[in-house]
């Protein structure tokens, strides 16, 4: 049996109950979620203060309390994938609402003032894109969300979206091109 394999039958012998699968399943995902969080991190600011590994056990944590059928590991991958992009939200809202005072009185200052956006900003506004794009083609929003935040193949993708690769690398293309536009026009 492939590694491939043995990650799925231990995810579903897990989900089932089998206490020994998840001792044996935790190495085999742990590696994987580690690069995916490095491959996220990559494109970060190096000043940004969530941890590629406090995100790695933040999205563990979740996924251990998922009760889910796996179909397949890119399918445990993929909602891997949006947990990290869930809990990087999460964590530049909260940093913004902290830079913003909190409960603290507001005062409204000049636009001029602004001197640029932050890493925090920047993965919001790219929130907000995706968000957008969900709304209008979810395959598409899920194809970038799988490829990037994920760090799947276009292969992995493929499978996760039961789609052919071919699909995945025309989605991804025009997928990025619309994001693109919708990032530029953000920050105009």
């Amino acid at each position: 049996m492939t590694k491939r394999a043995d990650i799925t039958l231990l995810l579903n012998r897990w989900v089932d109950g089998d206490q020994a699968a998840l001792s044996s399943v935790t190495p085999l995902v742990y590696e994987e979620l580690r690069k995916m969080a490095q491959r996220i991190f990559a494109r970060e600011s190096p000043a940004h203060t969530l941890q590629p590994t406090a995100l790695v056990h933040e999205a563990y944590e979740k996924l251990i309390d998922v009760d889910a059928q796996w179909q397949n590991r890119a399918h445990f991958y993929a909602l891997a994938a949006r947990m990290m992009r869930r809990l990087l939200v999460n964590h530049a809202n909260s940093r913004q609402a902290q830079k913003r005072g909190g409960d603290a009185l507001h005062v409204t200052l000049h636009e001029d003032l602004h001197a640029g956006k932050s890493a925090d900003e920047d993965i919001l506004d790219l929130d907000a894109a995706l968000a957008e794009l969900g709304a209008n083609d979810e395959r598409k929003c899920a194809v970038l969300e799988l490829h990037y935040f994920g760090g799947l193949t276009h292969e992995q993708t493929a499978v996760a979206l039961d789609v052919s690769e071919s699909t995945v690398r025309r989605e991804l293309r025009v997928a990025k091109i619309w994001l693109k536009k919708a990032l530029t026009a953000s920050n105009q």
